[in-house]
């Protein structure tokens, strides 16, 4: 790239980085202190956040594909949030955005980014992720190497943002040991939602109106603006676009699988089979009309966030995405999510034990043991057997969090033929304790399970009871002779 970039109105420049958060939180009220990782979307011309992410440990692609729909998206109004923080802008009146989105629009800019800046992370060069750029329409601008000016607006910020709030909350680390205080984790109070929750109030309530000093346009010398100041002067000078995602946008932006469909057992991704009876039409048993490097293959796509259900569209009515199921979830009951990750550990934990697994139903039992390898906290023997285990706790939390990420971004509105009793559930457990529960449950589930399969065909007889027993022979009674007719009778009954 040769020359400047001359940004002159919104989202013709959104710049994307992501750093550790220096507050130390907790994954629940009670849980441990965690690291949890803050993504930024800054709009380079009003110097405004669109979006924000916060993710236990590292964000990951769907992450930052999510952030990115964030932005085109309105934010709606939370509970505390007074008139003041309401959509402002003149020309176009809060109940015009209220009527399209059905709710009310918060005072923050919304728009579809024309141009992303990211630096070369691992997440910002995931192939799913520039899918989903281009699925927004959007260019890509990487940043240079070794090239701080790039994206020095959103690297300055996070100072910002760290001096004006971040240095306010307990539990802040800041970046050197003479900036915190004695003990930052004894000190965090915050858990993953409440601080999610300030975040978002403060944005909206004060960074948005703050005054810009160096930031100021050049073409207006002498006066006071804001980011959203100057997001409405955009919006006098060129209009504004209500184009909004729609609801299926989101099962577009995740990672695609090119795979062959089997009859009666569905399709395999990432060595898992899901299924659900409609891949059993005639229609889904002849190859695709697919051509190119994946000719006669049908697409599917996974979060990798919660492994328990991918997404298929029906190639008949696209606006239909049918839930496939892992054909090792029980029909009835819940399951815990678990990610990519916890899935490939279970696969080679299989794999490394030589162990035969004739369904998916079998993986179900070794993937349970999985979930519930970490101590429930009213078994923790010492302070030592804590902290050993701390790092699988806080590995648990994370699966817990991710799920209810992807819960909260799939689409509210009805996309699915699933049945309503098939469905998997997306309401997730809150606590660490309650995911152990969860777990325990399910181990419940799934061992009643097996034991009805096996005694299926069969029909059990119950014991007799003790009162029974007595009145069949009383104890008080003299035995018949041996060899008499009485005792041959009693030895047939006890038979």
């Amino acid at each position: 790239m040769s020359g400047r970039v001359v940004v002159h109105r919104p989202g013709q420049v959104l710049v994307l980085d992501s750093t550790p958060m220096p507050v130390k939180l907790r994954e629940t009220v009670f849980g441990d202190a965690v690291t949890a990782t803050l993504t930024l979307a800054l709009d380079l011309y009003t110097h405004g956040l669109p979006a924000f992410r916060l993710t236990l440990q590292s964000d990951t692609s769907v992450d930052i594909a999510m952030l990115l729909r964030d932005v085109m998206l309105p934010l709606p109004m939370r509970d505390g949030w007074g008139e003041d923080m309401e959509w402002p802008y003149a020309g176009v009146p809060a109940d015009v955005i209220a009527e399209f989105t059905g709710y009310r629009v918060a005072a923050l800019p919304f728009f579809a980014p024309e141009t992303v800046t990211t630096d070369h992370g691992g997440p910002y060069k995931n192939h799913d992720l520039v899918e989903a750029e281009r699925e927004i329409g959007c260019r890509i601008l990487p940043a240079r190497v070794l090239r701080q000016t790039d994206k020095y607006a959103v690297e300055r910020q996070f100072l910002t943002v760290q001096t004006m709030l971040f240095e306010n909350l307990l539990g802040f680390t800041g970046g050197d040991v003479a900036d915190r205080g004695a003990d930052p984790e004894r000190d965090a109070s915050l858990t993953l939602a409440q601080a999610e929750h300030i975040i978002a109030t403060w944005i909206v309530q004060i960074w948005q109106n703050r005054k810009l000093g160096e930031y100021a346009p050049s073409w207006a010398p002498g006066e006071d603006h804001s980011p959203n100041t100057l997001f409405a002067a955009a919006m006098e000078q060129g209009g504004f676009d209500l184009d909004f995602p729609e609801p299926s946008f989101y099962y577009k932006v995740l990672r695609k699988h090119h795979v062959k469909i089997h009859p009666r057992r569905g399709v395999k991704i990432l060595g898992l089979w899901y299924h659900l009876p409609v891949l059993d039409e005639p229609r889904f048993l002849q190859p695709s009309a697919r051509g190119g490097k994946h000719a006669g293959k049908w697409v599917v796509r996974s979060d990798r966030r919660d492994r328990r259900q991918v997404f298929f569209q029906d190639p008949d009515d696209h606006e239909t995405w049918h839930i496939l199921r892992w054909r090792g979830l029980p029909p009835e009951g819940e399951i815990p999510a678990f990610s990519d990750r916890t899935a490939d550990a279970l696969l080679t934990h299989v794999k490394a034990n030589n162990i035969r697994i004739h369904s998916e139903n079998e993986l179900l039992e070794h993937l349970l043991g999985i979930l519930g390898s970490v101590t429930p906290v009213d078994q923790w023997p010492s302070q030592a057997k804590k902290k050993a285990g701390k790092k699988q706790r806080v590995a648990q939390a994370r699966e817990i969090t991710r799920a209810q990420a992807a819960a909260a971004d799939r689409p509210t509105v009805p996309v699915t033929s699933v049945p309503a009793d098939e469905q998997v559930p997306t309401e997730m457990p809150a606590a660490w304790a309650e995911h152990a529960r969860t777990v325990d449950r399910a181990v419940d589930a799934d061992r009643r399970r097996r034991r009805e399969e096996a005694l299926a065909g069969t029909s059990p007889v119950a014991p007799p009871t003790l009162h029974e027993a007595l009145n069949r022979r009383p104890m008080f009674r003299l035995p018949p002779p041996e060899g008499s007719e009485a005792d041959t009778t009693v030895r047939e009954e006890d038979a």
